[in-house]
C-alpha cells in the first residue's frame, strides 16, 4: 500500500492537494508525527469529506497505520514515512486547513530544547501553508512542552490561542479522540494539555 499512498515529493505540489484524493473531498488535514495512526485514521473515517496527509518516520507505525486504512478501507490518507518538514516546505501557500501534532516528543533535557518540533520557525511554516482560519492542534503531557508552546504562539503573528476556559486546554473536543500515547501518559499519573489555535 506504502507506494500507492505516499507523496510523490519529486514532483511539484498539485495546484489543489484535493486532487491528490480518488474521491472528491472538500478539506485537506495534515498530521505531523501520527505514531500508530489510530488518531488519524479516527479522523479518516469519521470525515469521509476530508483528505489526511500524515507524516511519521517510523517504520512500525506506517506499518499500523496502513493496517488501520486497509481493514476499514480508507481511502482519504495520503502518507510520507520521513521528516515532516520536506512535506512542509513541498506544500503550497495557504493549502491545508488543519494540522495536529500531538504528544511531540518532548526532548526533556535543557540541552536538547532546540530539537522541539513547536519552535517560532516551525509556526512560521505552518502559518504560510495554512489557510486563513485554519486550526492547529496541539497536545502534549509535558507541562514545559506547554508552556514553550504557548511562549511560541505569544511572538507568532500567525496564530492565536482559542481557549476561554481552563476545560478549553483540560479537556479534550469531542472529535479529538485519545491516542496510545495519551493513554500511557494517564496510567503513569500525567495529565494531558490540550491546545487549540486559529491561523490569523
Amino acid at each position: 500500500m506504502l507506494p500507492r499512498l505516499r507523496l510523490d515529493l519529486g514532483a511539484p505540489a498539485p495546484p489543489s492537494l484535493l486532487g491528490l484524493f480518488p474521491h472528491t473531498v472538500s478539506h485537506v488535514w495534515l498530521e505531523i508525527g501520527f505514531g500508530a495512526g489510530e488518531h488519524l485514521a479516527w479522523q479518516a473515517e469519521a470525515n469521509p469529506q476530508v483528505g489526511l496527509i500524515g507524516c511519521e518516520p517510523y517504520v512500525n507505525g506506517v506499518a499500523a497505520l496502513l493496517g488501520a486504512l486497509e481493514d476499514r478501507q480508507l481511502a482519504n490518507v495520503r502518507v510520507w514515512d520521513g521528516d515532516a518538514r520536506e512535506v512542509l516546505d513541498w506544500l503550497d501557500d495557504a493549502s491545508v486547513d488543519r494540522v495536529f501534532i500531538l504528544h511531540p516528543d518532548p526532548w526533556p533535557k535543557l540541552r536538547h530544547h532546540k530539537r522541539r518540533l513547536i519552535s517560532p520557525e516551525t509556526l512560521h511554516t505552518l502559518a504560510r501553508v495554512m489557510a486563513p482560519g485554519a486550526e492547529l492542534r496541539v497536545a502534549t503531557d509535558i507541562g514545559d512542552y506547554a508552556r514553550s508552546t504557548l511562549e511560541a504562539v505569544e511572538v507568532s503573528d500567525g496564530f492565536r490561542w482559542t481557549a476561554e476556559c481552563a476545560d478549553d486546554w483540560r479537556a479534550r473536543a469531542p472529535d479529538w479522540p485519545q491516542t496510545r500515547y495519551e493513554k500511557k501518559a494517564r496510567s503513569e499519573g500525567r495529565e494531558a494539555i490540550y491546545l487549540s489555535f486559529r491561523r490569523v
